[in-house]
């Protein structure tokens, strides 16, 4: 029996999109289904949008890579296809001396992932560069930048389509299991189910990627696939105090979790937020709660002592698939063919987090190398 698609992606998130542009073209059957009405309505729309530098990740590691190589990347995207970006710049700050010790830490493991502009400026450096923050030190990331995700995640879709991938909207994975060299995959779709059969399926289903992986037959507690829920919410500072700062303004780290502390973004409009905050939650819940202000407002005014409670309003949320709890310490992304757990062909991407949207494009040559290596 043939097969209906050479490829099936899980998901239309900006990893599921750009893999779909990046491996489709050239007569190539792609099919990509989306539970969701429209691509990139979950995480990857729903974050700080921050272009990172690769300043944070152990060396060697998939995050640490990809961040590096999909920076320069996005950069080459959004000057070539005028995708809305701009390159601010991020200043770490150090809010005491000893935390001067960390930023020095900070710049070496970046420099060691290949970051090599990073810049350890004084407190009188920091006063000149930003007259509104306190701080001892900062560590100074020219190449961190903001972009429009939106406008990125349509330009993936507008690729794939081009290079005519098959798009299903309303469609729900909910059966996977290996036939005739390949997989059959169950759909429901508007209350409807069907099903059809792939060659390859990649698993790029962002918050749900794990219970793919388990309906392909993983067992995903023994293979520590299983996610947890962390929700970040935002809150917006107001209009007329969005002129405070000029850089994004992070602080040092405070765990090992991948959680990089209440910091302060600018969007390509110029508004200030600050977020996200880390909450391990039960579900997927967008809701942000207004009583949460006070906290962010204590752990913004370490740095920015100008800044008063009632700037504050509450702004928007985001929940991130983490492969680890807070104090469970780092976990790196899956990316990997799984052909050593019996299912050939079948290509998991699960625990795309920060920085998965920085990395996107180099995650995209990423598996497209994998299905080389399958095709």
């Amino acid at each position: 029996m043939g097969h209906d698609f050479e490829i099936t992606i899980i998901g239309a998130g900006v990893c599921g999109l750009a893999v779909a542009a990046e491996i489709s073209g050239g007569g190539r059957e792609v099919c990509l289904v989306e539970k969701k009405e429209s691509y990139g309505l979950e995480t990857s729309s729903r974050n700080s949008e921050v272009i990172h530098s690769g300043i944070y990740y152990p060396q060697g590691t998939l995050k640490a890579g990809l961040c590096v190589r999909g920076k320069q990347l996005l950069y080459e995207l959004c000057e070539k296809h005028g995708i809305p970006h701009r390159k601010l710049g991020k200043l770490v700050v150090a809010s005491s001396r000893e935390e001067i010790r960390e930023l020095r830490e900070l710049k070496e493991n970046g420099q060691r992932n290949g970051v090599d502009d990073l810049i350890l400026i004084d407190r009188q450096e920091l006063e000149r560069l930003e007259p509104h923050v306190a701080g001892e030190a900062a560590l100074l990331s020219p190449s961190t930048g903001i972009i429009d995700s939106h406008s990125l995640v349509r330009y993936f879709e507008q690729v794939a389509r081009r290079n005519d991938v098959t798009f299903s909207y309303n469609a729900e994975a909910v059966d996977l299991s290996p036939e005739s060299g390949g997989y059959r995959i169950g759909i429901r779709q508007c209350g409807q189910a069907f099903s059809f059969l792939s060659r390859v399926v990649i698993n790029c289903a962002g918050l749900r990627s794990d219970r793919i992986a388990a309906a392909a037959g993983i067992d995903i507690a023994k293979a520590g696939y299983r996610l947890h829920y962390s929700k970040g919410e935002y809150f917006s500072v107001l209009k007329r105090r969005q002129t405070l700062v000029n850089h994004l303004i992070y602080p040092v780290p405070q765990s090992d979790s991948g959680w990089l502390g209440v910091h302060i973004t600018l969007d390509l409009q110029g508004q200030m937020k600050l977020g996200p905050s880390a909450e391990d939650v039960g579900e997927i819940d967008y809701t942000v709660d207004p009583g949460h202000q006070e906290m962010f407002f204590a752990a913004a005014r370490k740095y920015l002592p100008h800044l008063a409670s009632q700037d504050l309003r509450p702004d928007t949320a985001g929940v991130r698939p983490k492969l680890a709890k807070e104090g469970e310490g780092f976990r790196d992304f899956v990316i990997r063919d799984e052909t050593d757990k019996g299912l050939p062909g079948f290509i998991d991407l699960i625990g795309i987090e920060s920085p998965g949207l920085t990395c996107s494009p180099a995650i995209a040559a990423y598996v497209a190398n994998i299905v080389r290596n399958i095709l």
